[in-house]
């Protein structure tokens, strides 16, 4: 992996493959890089592909102090560092990280955004999980606080609990758990700052899943009432995850979108 200095000083880590125009990817909450792995070799045929570790996973670094606003940096300082203009996609948190870090850069060409999750806390889960979950990030109980955010804030079925037990990335979800409380810290509030994008002149394409939760609807509706050069994508019979449940589907989008020559 190659590394970058952000602004204030913390190493972040991205891999690059492919060759061509630049696109940015941005992972969402308590994943890394490799989230995108079953989309990149589609991607890498048409753009040179950026998949960063954000703060906090993978092979990036971290401060002990966060805001969300070090996050948009990191993602600006990357954008403004490849050769534009760029197309910057953000999946679920990274949607929102996309999204601020949009306002930081003149590099920016093209922003896609899938499922970012702009609404109140409540809306996904017990708040009180939050508090939970912060009190277990202080105690070192990593394993704890991710078994708390899976099954109180976003509901995951015991069943499916017991099984990602069980799977190779457990351990490295388990490791970077510490980020999951300050970022429900930035759900709490990011819906609120909306408005604050109807300046934004690039194109944005908006995706979400056929058979994703209403919230996602609305979150899109909204979206679309603010970004004026934006319009919806929904991929048929898909979720929250369709870059590793519909790879082809979900990488033809993007690329038709983002200006690929198919």
């Amino acid at each position: 992996m190659e590394t970058f200095l952000s602004r204030d000083g913390t190493t972040l880590a991205y891999t690059r493959t492919g060759s061509g125009p630049s696109l940015v990817l941005v992972h969402g909450t308590n994943y890394d890089h490799s989230t995108w792995d079953a989309v990149l070799p589609a991607l890498a045929e048409h753009f040179t592909v950026y998949a960063l570790d954000r703060r906090g996973r993978g092979r990036s670094g971290d401060t002990s102090a966060y805001s969300i606003e070090r996050e948009y940096e990191d993602l600006a300082t990357l954008v403004d560092a490849v050769p534009g203009p760029v197309v910057l996609l953000g999946h679920s948190f990274g949607g929102i990280c996309a999204l601020g870090a949009s306002l930081l850069t003149r590099n920016l060409g093209k922003l896609i955004l899938y499922e970012p999750p702009f609404a109140p806390l409540e809306r996904f889960g017990s708040p009180e999980a939050l508090v939970r979950m912060e009190v277990l990030v202080r105690e070192g109980r990593q394993a704890e606080v991710l078994e708390t955010f899976l099954r109180a804030l976003i509901s995951v079925p015991e069943v499916e609990v017991q099984r990602m037990k069980t799977l190779p990335a457990w351990s490295a979800q388990v490791a970077s758990a510490h980020t999951l409380a300050r970022e429900g810290r930035v759900v709490e509030v990011a819906w609120r700052d909306l408005k604050r994008y109807a300046a934004l002149s690039v194109p944005a394409l908006l995706m979400r899943g056929g058979v994703s939760p209403p919230l996602c609807t609305e979150v899109s509706e909204a979206l679309q009432g603010v970004l004026p050069r934006s319009h919806l994508s929904v991929l048929p019979e898909q979720g929250h995850f369709a870059m590793l449940t519909a790879p082809e589907l979900f990488a033809s989008e993007v690329l038709a979108f983002a200006g690929a020559e198919l």
